[in-house]
């Protein structure tokens, strides 16, 4: 899905890169170090806490995989080819114009894992344990790497436009339209994204359900009360990850359309601002997933927390505030977190 080679953006007719896009650079580099920064806070947070290791959070750690290649390795490449820095081979210039588009399908992928994972848990949750176990997991998480990389390798293996004569590493003599469009956006793209909506609809439905069925038991108030708090985190969960999913939406779909805008309408010329804020967009989402992480979800708030806090400086307050005191709180708070765990954690 990267669209951002000179002089042509995504196959669109685009700017010629000079003085005057230095702030398309700038916020480029931003993008990728806050992408690399955040992410990987995301992947510490999860290895260091215990409680963070659950099914869900290992999609979520694969997504931010992901984050961190498009960081590291798809934007840096992206931005060498607009330069004109990097030198090399017609076959090194596709891989590196392919990358992004591996690292974005493993995240559509991936997000997709996340709610089919989260559908089981609500509407099957008597038998979530056996569908969903961590070696499944892992298998599912390797299966959607795999698929992205051969889906976003194609143009290596021969779906690709003929090599240009001056042997220019450009997206737009390199990569199909018609890939781009039909297999891409038409073929990875919607039909996850709209099952992953028809997911959510159902599991709001569902706690919607829930939540009104527990006002109606004649139970204890203090077993309706656990109950409530268990299927509102449920809520929350949902909630949170559909945020990630329509960010996604969001961020990917302008460029995706002018890639469609190119491919049935050629004489339709888009103004320069528009091409580089959709590329800006869609680099960006690898940076909003740990924000819409830290401020939507209390565990991997207080993992990042504790994963950005100095070690002696926890040791100072606890031999100063006595760690008799520090212990039971943290030993109780591991008691209700453990009683009122939801399905997969």
């Amino acid at each position: 899905m990267n669209s951002t080679s000179s002089p042509h953006v995504g196959g669109i007719s685009g700017p010629s890169f000079t003085i005057t896009n230095i702030p398309y650079f700038v916020t480029e580099v931003l993008t990728a170090v806050l992408s690399v920064i955040g992410n990987i806070l995301i992947c510490l947070a999860v290895i260091r806490d215990r409680r963070l290791r659950t099914v869900t959070n290992y999609f979520l750690l694969s997504l931010a995989i992901a984050d961190i290649l498009v960081g590291a390795v798809a934007v840096p490449c992206a931005i060498l080819l607009d330069l004109g820095v990097a030198r090399c081979s017609l076959y090194c210039c596709l891989f590196m114009l392919c990358n992004l588009m591996t690292f974005s399908l493993a995240s559509i992928f991936g997000l997709l894992a996340v709610a089919v994972e989260r559908y089981i848990s609500i509407m099957l949750p008597f038998h979530y344990r056996a569908f969903v176990t961590p070696r499944t997991s892992f298998l599912v998480i390797l299966g959607t790497w795999f698929l992205a990389a051969i889906t976003g390798l194609l143009p290596l293996m021969g779906w690709r436009k003929p090599f240009p004569l001056n042997s220019e590493c450009l997206f737009s003599s390199l990569i199909s339209e018609s890939y781009m469009v039909y297999l891409i956006f038409f073929g990875f793209v919607i039909p996850p994204l709209a099952t992953m909506l028809v997911l959510y609809a159902r599991i709001f439905l569902e706690i919607r359900k829930q939540i009104r069925q527990i006002a109606e038991w004649q139970v204890e108030i203090s077993r309706r009360r656990r109950r409530r708090r268990i299927v509102v985190k449920e809520l929350r969960m949902a909630t949170s990850l559909f945020i990630v999913v329509f960010c996604f939406v969001i961020c990917w779909l302008p460029i995706h359309l002018l890639n469609v805008v190119h491919l049935f309408f050629p004489s339709c010329v888009v103004p320069e601002d528009v091409i580089l804020s959709a590329v800006i967009l869609s680099h960006a989402n690898s940076a909003l997933n740990p924000i819409i992480y830290v401020f939507r979800m209390s565990s991997f708030r207080r993992a990042v927390e504790a994963t950005l806090s100095c070690p002696c400086a926890t040791k100072a307050v606890a031999s100063r505030t006595g760690s008799t005191h520090v212990k039971p709180i943290k030993e109780n708070t591991e008691g209700n977190v453990r009683n009122e765990s939801l399905p997969g954690k």
